[in-house]
């Protein structure tokens, strides 16, 4: 890789960063090139990237961007996942796909302006997804609706009812 390729790769590593809503590092040494196409597959579907990374560079970007705390989490051959959207999912894949595969080591990593280990990355992946959440949100909201429209449909309910018990007992 020459100098303009790495200039090329620092760059899109730093517009990745600047995206990304998290980023877990973790070592692959050992993964067969079927198995880290297998995770990128897997990843994808939740619309997480996945790359393997030279770390000199990745420290280069760290450096820029004043998270050099993260650089202990390049240690060896290091694959970069990153997430856009919903870090959740990106940490699910990744830790499922590690008790799969022992050559897969999760790291650590920056979710939203914090540095996050491993024990974090695990709490994050036993966590429902966005989605889940967003509906039990929506399902808590819609309940004290519901439940007012019932009481206000079952006053005039009553009064029908009174009136017909009133109607029955003078005939």
């Amino acid at each position: 890789m020459n100098r303009t390729q790495k200039e090329v790769e620092i760059q899109k590593l730093g517009k990745q960063f600047s995206e990304a809503k998290a980023f877990l590092f973790s070592g692959y040494r050992g993964l067969k090139v079927q198995a880290i196409t297998t995770l990128r597959g897997q990843l994808r579907k939740e619309r997480v990237g996945l790359k393997v990374v030279k770390n000199r560079l990745v420290k280069r970007v760290l450096a820029e961007r004043g998270l050099n705390d993260l650089e202990q989490f390049l240690d060896g051959p290091t694959a970069l996942a990153w997430a856009e959207s919903d870090p959740v999912s990106a940490a699910k894949v990744l830790v499922e796909f590690a008790k799969e595969n022992e050559s897969l080591v999760l790291r650590g990593g920056w979710l939203e302006g914090k540095t996050i280990t491993l024990k974090d990355i695990e709490t994050l992946a036993k966590l429902p997804s966005r989605e889940v959440l967003l509906a039990k949100a929506l399902g808590s909201m819609q309940a004290p609706a519901t439940n007012f429209a019932r009481v206000l449909a079952a006053v005039p309910k009553a009064l029908v009812t009174a009136l017909n018990a009133i109607k029955e007992k003078k005939a």
